[in-house]
Formats: C-alpha cells, structure tokens, sequence
C-alpha cells in the first residue's frame, strides 16, 4: 500500500495549517497576558474594564467640551477686536466730520 503524492501533500498542507493555528492562539495568548500585565503594573485590573471604559468616555466628552469651550473663546475674543476696530474707527469718521 503506498500512498499518493496528492494524499502527502493534503497531510502535509494540514499539518502545516495546524501548526500555524496552535502558534497564533500561542501568540496571542502571550500578548493578552502581556497586555494585562502592563495593565495591572498601571494598577489596572482585569475587573475594571467596564470602569475603565466609562474613564475614557468621560475624559473624551470633557476633551471635546474643552475644545468647543476654546472654539467659542476664540470666536468671542475675534468679535470683541473687530467691534473694537469698527467702534473706534466710527469715532475717528464722527469727530473728522464735525470739524
């Protein structure tokens, strides 16, 4: 009984695809356990995650509110100079039109 090229090839193609599929769930679980233990050293635990999440949601939303804040700061301080501008140069046309 021997066995076929094709029917090598097919054992060895899924010893292959076998390998590589035990190294990836190896890979992967070395960078969750990585991942949580850089996690923990920051004095994050596996716990915390919903915690965590709701931190990062309400530091995104302060983030945005503070930008918002210093878009319609800006946009105030331009209106202000430019009211300015416009005040004092009304005066500078009054007072040369009086004369």
């Amino acid at each position: 009984m021997s066995i076929r090229d094709d029917e090598i090839r097919a054992i060895v193609v899924e010893t292959l695809a076998e390998q590589q599929r035990l190294q990836h769930e190896s890979i992967d679980a070395i960078v969750s356990k990585a991942v949580a233990s850089i996690l923990a050293s920051l004095g994050i635990e596996d716990d915390d995650r919903k915690e965590l999440r709701a931190d990062f949601q309400h530091l995104r939303r302060w983030r945005k509110s503070v930008e918002q804040a210093q878009s319609y700061t800006f946009k105030a301080v331009i209106t202000v100079i430019a009211t300015g501008l416009i005040g004092a140069l009304w005066l500078g046309v009054k007072v040369v039109l009086s004369k």
